[in-house]
């Protein structure tokens, strides 16, 4: 079901895309996931996996564009690289592997532009939007709870033109999640000691950081 409802959602982009006969461009990324919840309360980059993308992003203006995006990768985390011994003490060590489908909207600061004549064309951008994702631990839950739910991307990246319709892209985005379980860990209560304790109220968030090569088609013409 999952994957249907992704390429459902690809091809009524791509139609849509084609349909309004403007600047059309597909892509794909690689770069490195990150964690930040229970078991690693801040981002550390020795618990980086390897991840991916494609991409297809509607360029509606200059400054505009709007994109659509699958996305797949890991993340992990470890309690004994933590400095506090109470944590050390805890044990815990998780892998997630993840699938995302996004939609966001992508504003560029210095009007990005295929058709001017210049030695350098290139913009920074910020972009916000919504996602849906399914996640799998690598070890089994000890209890049941959802596997997917909702997440906002949003984040900021940098976007050059490197030859004719050819463009570089550096980007680094966060994902809010309402979801404490991406670390297979949620345990509380009055009978569990303290530092064994996970904490509710701080739902996990991932993060992507990537580079992607893009290809922009900069005329369509339809019957």
């Amino acid at each position: 079901m999952f994957q249907r409802s992704i390429l459902f959602f690809l091809l009524w982009m791509s139609a849509f895309g084609w349909a309004q006969a403007q600047k059309i461009e597909f892509g794909a990324g690689l770069g490195m996931m990150h964690y930040k919840g229970d078991i690693s309360p801040n981002l550390h980059l020795k618990f980086a996996r390897p991840g991916g993308n494609l991409f297809f992003r509607y360029n509606a203006s200059k400054a505009l564009s709007g994109r659509v995006s699958f996305t797949a990768g890991r993340i992990f985390a470890s309690d004994f690289e933590s400095s506090d011994p109470f944590q050390r003490s805890r044990g815990i060590i998780f892998g997630t592997r993840i699938m995302e489908a996004g939609a966001d909207i992508q504003y560029n600061f210095l009007n990005f532009d295929y058709t001017r004549r210049k030695p350098r064309n290139w913009s920074p951008y910020v972009f916000g939007g919504l996602a849906f994702y399914n996640f799998k631990p690598d070890q089994a839950a000890t209890e049941s709870y959802k596997k997917s739910g909702l997440a906002i991307p949003f984040g900021a990246g940098i976007k050059w033109q490197i030859k004719g319709p050819w463009s570089l892209g550096f980007e680094f985005g966060t994902r809010k999640t309402w979801s404490d379980y991406l670390d297979n860990y949620n345990v509380s209560g009055p009978t569990v000691p303290k530092e064994l304790q996970s904490d509710p109220t701080r739902k996990d968030m991932y993060y992507y950081t990537s580079l992607s090569v893009s290809y922009t088609i900069l005329r369509v013409i339809c019957p």
